[in-house]
C-alpha cells in the first residue's frame, strides 16, 4: 500500500513565515517538578504534569484529552498535552516561525521538517534517554535501532518513528485507481487493468448515465489543492509505470542514483493520457482549480465515477455516502498501469524503515526530558497500543472467549460516523505519540494489536462491496494487486520518510523544481493535444537548470549513506 499517507509534505522545503506557531515552550514555574520516577517505588512518576505539543498533521477531532482514551492515558501517566496541530499545508510555516523565534513546544511531531529543527539545535538526542528509560520502545524497535539514527554523519536519534508501523502487514488496498461499485455492476464487472480499461468503464457508464440524482455525472476528478497534487496527479505517473514510491524522486536500485521522477520518459505518456482524458471531457474541468473541500463534496454527492487517490484522501466523503445508504456509490480499488507491461508497486516491501516521528525539544529541562520519554514509552506499551487502537474495554470492545470483539453498534459508528466516534472515544487520535506495531501483529493475549485484520475488514464490507469482490474472485481489493514478493525489498526503505538535507544547496533548488512541476504539469494536461509536447519538454529542460542536478546528487548521496548506515555492523540490538 502506498504510504504517502503520511509522506505528502516530506520534501516541501519552503520556509515562508505565514502563520503564528502559538505553541511556546512550557514555563517551568507553572509545572510540577517533572521528576521522572516516583521516590517511593522507582517506577515512572504519575504526578500531574502538562507538556506543550505540536503536531504537524491536522487533528480536527482533538478534545484536549477529554475523550475516553485521553482520560485513560492521563490517569495512567499523569500527563496532559497542551496541543496545537497544523491545518492542511501549514506545518512548514509554523515550524519555520518556531525556528525564527526560538520558541518551541516541548514535544513535537514535525513531519518532514526534522532536519530544519536539528540544524537549529532545537531537538534533543534521545539515544541515552531511550536506553535508560524506554524499554517498550527498545522492545519494538530493537533490531532496527540503527534506522532511528539521523544520518551517517550525525548518528543521534531525534525522533521515534510513529507513521511507519513495525512489522506491518497490509491486508487491503487503499490506493490505486478507484471505480464506483455501481459502475462495475452495470458493466458486468469488467477487467480494470490498464488506463485504457479504466477509461472505457468510465466512458461507457457516463454515456448511459449523464446525470446521477439530478446532478451532472463526473467521470473522473482529481485533487490538485496544494500538496495533494502529488497524491492524485503526479505520483500516479510513477505507479502506473512501475516506479517505486520515493516521493519526488526515482531511485536506481543498483546505483542508488536519485533523479526527479518526472525525468522518466514513460511518465510523459501517463500525463499525455490525462491530457487525452481532459480533452475528451472525461476529466473534470475543475480538477486544477477546486479546493479540497469541493473535491470531497463532489465525491459525497455520489456523482463521481472514478478517482485516482488514496482512501485517506477521500475517506470522509466516502463515509458520507455510507451514512446516506449509498454503498453502491463507494469505490473498489484496482492496480491500474499505463500498459500491461508494468506492475503496480503499491505493496513493495520497504522493510521496517524510519519515518516521521515524535521527538523532544530543548524547551524541556533534563528532568522533564526523562518524564517525557517515559510518557512516550508508555504510549509504546501493549496497554497503550490497545487503548489507542481498540478503546476502552466494556465500552468500545468486549473480550469474549479471550478475543477482543467490537460490538455491532460501535462498529457501525466507526464505519458510518467515524469523526464523531473518534472525537468521543479518542480511538486512533494518539498514534503520533510513539512507535507501535502494525496490522497483523498479535499481542501476548493472542489478539491483534490493531483492528485491521482480515476477519474484521471483510466483516465491515457492505453487500455491494462483497458482491463486487466476489465477481473478481477476491476477498479484499489487495488480492488484485501484485504481491510484495514480486518486487525486491527496498534497502533504503521509502525515501519520502528520510530527513532531507536542510541546507540551501538542497532546499532552494528543490523548491524551484516544485514550482516548475506544479505549474507545468497542470498546463500540459489542460493544453490542446498539439501543445502537450512543447509544454512538457520545456519542463524537462527547466529541470536541468537552477542547481537541480546538483540537488539530485545530494539526494543520491543521502540514499547511499542511508543504505550504508542501516546495514552497518554497528546496528544497536
Amino acid at each position: 500500500m502506498r504510504k504517502q499517507t503520511k509522506k505528502m509534505a516530506a520534501l516541501l522545503m519552503t520556509s515562508t513565515l505565514v502563520v503564528a506557531a502559538g505553541c511556546g515552550g512550557g514555563d517551568a514555574a507553572n509545572k510540577s517538578s517533572g521528576a521522572g520516577t516516583s521516590s517511593e517505588t522507582g517506577a515512572p512518576s504519575t504526578e500531574p504534569i502538562e507538556f506543550s505539543f505540536f503536531g504537524g498533521d491536522a487533528s480536527p477531532n482533538w478534545t484536549g484529552m477529554q475523550d475516553a482514551v485521553g482520560k485513560a492515558i492521563t490517569e495512567k501517566t499523569g500527563v496532559t498535552l497542551n496541543a496545537e496541530f497544523a491545518v492542511s499545508g501549514t506545518d512548514q510555516q509554523k515550524i519555520a516561525l518556531m525556528i525564527a523565534s526560538g520558541d518551541y513546544p516541548e514535544i513535537i511531531f514535525p513531519k518532514g521538517e526534522t532536519s530544519k529543527l536539528v540544524s537549529a539545535g532545537a531537538m534533543v538526542d534521545l539515544t541515552d534517554l531511550i536506553d535508560k528509560h524506554a524499554p517498550n520502545i527498545k522492545k519494538i524497535y530493537g533490531p532496527y535501532m540503527n534506522r532511528l539514527k539521523f544520518s551517517k554523519e550525525d548518528p543521534s536519534i531525534y525522533t521515534i518513528p510513529t507513521n511507519s508501523m513495525v512489522d506491518n502487514t497490509a491486508f487491503d488496498a487503499g490506493g490505486g485507481f478507484e471505480v464506483q461499485l455501481a459502475v462495475l455492476e452495470e458493466l458486468g464487472y469488467p477487467e480494470i487493468r490498464t488506463v485504457e480499461d479504466f477509461e472505457k468503464a468510465l466512458k461507457d457508464y457516463y454515456a448511459k448515465n449523464p446525470t446521477i440524482d439530478g446532478q451532472p455525472t463526473i467521470p473522473l476528478t482529481l485533487n490538485a489543492d496544494d500538496w495533494k497534487i502529488m497524491i492524485t496527479v503526479t505520483n500516479p505517473a510513477v505507479f502506473t509505470t512501475g516506479g517505486g514510491d520515493d516521493g519526488e524522486f526515482s531511485i536506481d536500485p543498483d546505483t542508488y542514483e536519485a533523479k526527479l521522477h518526472y525525468k522518466r520518459p514513460e511518465e510523459k505518456e501517463y500525463f499525455r493520457w490525462l491530457n487525452h482524458m481532459y480533452n475528451t471531457g472525461l476529466l473534470d474541468k475543475e480538477s486544477f482549480t477546486q479546493k479540497d473541500d469541493q473535491y470531497k463534496a463532489k465525491i459525497a454527492s455520489g456523482r463521481v465515477l472514478g478517482l485516482i487517490d488514496q482512501s485517506w484522501g477521500y475517506g470522509e466523503a466516502e463515509n458520507a455516502l455510507k451514512s446516506a445508504g449509498k454503498h453502491e456509490r463507494t469505490y473498489g480499488h484496482f492496480p491500474v498501469t499505463l500498459t500491461e507491461e508494468y506492475k503496480d508497486p503499491s505493496f513493495t516491501d520497504i522493510g521496517n524503515g524510519s519515518g516521521y516521528g515524535v521527538g523532544l525539544t530543548t524547551a524541556l529541562s533534563e528532568d522533564q526530558q526523562v518524564r517525557a520519554i517515559q510518557f512516550l514509552d508508555f504510549m509504546a506499551s501493549d496497554e497503550a497500543q490497545v487503548l489507542n487502537n481498540w478503546g476502552i474495554e466494556g465500552t468500545h470492545y468486549n473480550v469474549e472467549d479471550g478475543k477482543r470483539v467490537i460490538p455491532a453498534d460501535v462498529q457501525e459508528r466507526k464505519t458510518n460516523d467515524n469523526a464523531a466516534f473518534q472525537k468521543e472515544s479518542g480511538v486512533g487520535l494518539y498514534a503520533p505519540l510513539s512507535v507501535r506495531y502494525g496490522d497483523g501483529v498479535k499481542d501476548p493475549s493472542d489478539n491483534y494489536y490493531t483492528t485491521n485484520y482480515p476477519e474484521q475488514i471483510t466483516a465491515n464490507y457492505s453487500e455491494p462491496m462483497k458482491k463486487a469482490l466476489a465477481a473478481y474472485d477476491a476477498t479484499t481489493w489487495k488480492d488484485l494487486f501484485p504481491a510484495k514478493d514480486e518486487f525486491p525489498v527496498k534497502k533504503w526503505g521509502a525515501a519520502y520518510n528520510l530527513p532531507s538535507p536542510s541546507t540551501p544547496d538542497f532546499t532552494v533548488p528543490f523548491q524551484k523544481s516544485q514550482d516548475i512541476v506544479r505549474k507545468a504539469i497542470p498546463a500540459a494536461i489542460v493544453a490542446t493535444p498539439e501543445k502537450f509536447d512543447a509544454i512538457y519538454d520545456q519542463m524537462l529542460n527547466d529541470l536541468e537548470g537552477s542547481g537541480i542536478p546538483e540537488m539530485e546528487a545530494l539526494y543520491t548521496q543521502l540514499i547511499k549513506d542511508t543504505v550504508e548506515l542501516w546495514n552497518s555492523d554497528t546496528a544497536a540490538q
